[in-house]
C-alpha cells in the first residue's frame, strides 16, 4: 500500500547560470508530497490500525526534517559567493546553504535523502520512503524516486 501527505513552505533561491529569469533573486511557494509504502497496520485496538502510517506522523517527520529547516528561509549553492556574500551580510537571515544548485531536481533528491532514514520501519510494517515530489510551481514538478536517490 502507498499513502502521500502534502506539504508547503516559502522559500528563496535562484540558479546562478540559468539563461532566463531564474538567474535572478526569486521565491516561490513550494509543496512537497511525501509518498511512502508499506503493509497495513492490523494490530486491533492500535491508534494506527487500518493505516500505513498516520498523516499526522508523516508531517511531523517531513516538518522536522525538511520544511521547517526550508520554510521562509533563502535555499543558496555554496559556490554561488556572491549571494554567500550578500546573505552573510543580512544579520539573523534564515539562509540553507547546499552542496548543489538549488534546482526543482535537486532540492528534491536532498528532501529524499533528508527524509529516507527517517521514515524506515517506523511501525514495524515494512515502511519506507518511496518518492519525494517537489513543486517548485503549480504547474512544475521534480521526483526522487528510491531508484534514483
Amino acid at each position: 500500500m502507498r499513502i502521500t501527505r502534502r506539504l508547503e513552505f516559502d522559500a528563496g533561491h535562484r540558479i546562478p547560470n540559468h539563461k532566463s529569469q531564474c538567474r535572478h533573486l526569486h521565491g516561490h511557494r513550494y509543496a512537497i508530497e511525501i509518498t511512502l509504502s508499506g503493509e497495513i497496520i492490523a494490530a486491533a485496538g492500535a491508534s494506527e490500525e487500518g493505516m500505513v502510517m498516520d498523516f499526522g506522523d508523516v508531517k511531523e517527520i517531513a516538518k522536522r526534517q525538511v520544511v521547517d529547516a526550508w520554510d521562509h528561509a533563502f535555499l543558496v549553492y555554496s559556490g554561488d559567493r556572491e549571494v554567500m556574500d550578500f546573505l552573510r551580510a543580512l544579520p539573523d537571515h534564515k539562509t540553507v546553504v547546499l552542496d548543489v544548485v538549488p534546482t526543482a531536481e535537486n532540492l528534491a533528491l536532498a528532501a529524499f535523502r533528508l527524509l529516507d532514514p527517517a521514515y524506515r520501519d517506523v511501525y514495524g510494517n515494512r515502511l519506507r520512503l518511496e518518492r519525494v515530489r517537489l513543486y517548485e510551481t503549480p504547474n512544475n514538478w521534480a521526483d526522487a524516486i528510491r531508484d534514483d536517490a
